[in-house]
């Protein structure tokens, strides 16, 4: 069984906080105000650069991502429509032009993606989950995740992530949030509606076929141009016209 996301990291949760008190302590006391100082809460968790926490886990790869998504994310928080209780406290009275120069700064962050050990699972496994990324399972009504993510899984600008370069558990707790809504969206919430289709196994699936496949040599968004399949016809844009 898919163990809920974050169920071990009260303690995680804890020291991250500490961690953020203790930059945000620094940062009021630092002149002048640079953005590598505004961002320090940030970057005591995920990496200097927005790289990521080593364990691929407890904080994701900020660097690269497109900088509407990562607002939009940020802006979820704030809300509490993504929870997560270290993120909700760095960002509670941050105001949105500020959340939108944070995103900017990570979104231009061109660095190198680690690459995750390949998990040990079987080949059925993962042909399975090559199956649902590729094809998807019409039988279940589960949409294939390059349909959305693009077929380099590099996501789109200026608003769809990438799936590559992730680590198999990050993918898999991102997954089981949009289950049981802790992490949730605009709109219909498009990837709580796919997610809900899935059936464990298939999570468990997709996640390990993402973190093996070998990621293309340009992994920066695609253009929104190139987007060229539509979405599926339950997944509508929210009021703020970005997608879930």
């Amino acid at each position: 069984m898919i163990r809920p996301p974050y169920r071990r990291s009260s303690l995680r949760a804890a020291v991250a906080l500490l961690a953020f008190c203790s930059a945000a302590a620094a940062l009021a006391a630092a002149t002048p105000d640079t953005m590598e100082q505004r961002v320090a809460a940030c970057t005591s968790c995920h990496g200097a650069r927005g790289e990521g926490s080593p364990d691929g886990v407890l904080a994701p790869r900020l660097a690269g991502k497109p900088a509407g998504y990562l607002l939009q994310q940020l802006e979820y928080f704030q809300s509490g429509q993504r929870r997560h209780a270290p993120m909700e406290y760095v960002v509670r009275q941050l105001s949105q032009p500020y959340l939108r120069q944070i995103a900017e700064y990570f979104a231009a962050q061109d660095l190198s993606y680690h690459r995750w050990p390949q998990p040990a699972v079987s080949a059925e496994v993962l042909r399975r989950g090559e199956q649902l990324v590729l094809h998807g399972d019409p039988a279940r009504a589960v949409p294939s995740c390059v349909s959305c993510h693009g077929d380099k899984l590099t996501g789109f600008e200026p608003m769809m992530p990438g799936l590559v370069g992730l680590s198999s558990d990050y993918i898999s707790n991102q997954l089981v949030s949009w289950r049981t809504h802790t992490r949730a969206a605009e709109g219909p919430y498009c990837m709580g509606v796919v997610a809900n289709r899935m059936r464990e196994p298939d999570i468990a699936a997709v996640a390990a076929w993402l973190a093996s496949h070998e990621p293309p040599a340009d992994m920066h968004p695609q253009p929104a141009t190139a987007q060229t399949t539509p979405l599926p016809g339950w997944c509508v844009m929210g009021h703020s016209e970005v997608n879930p």
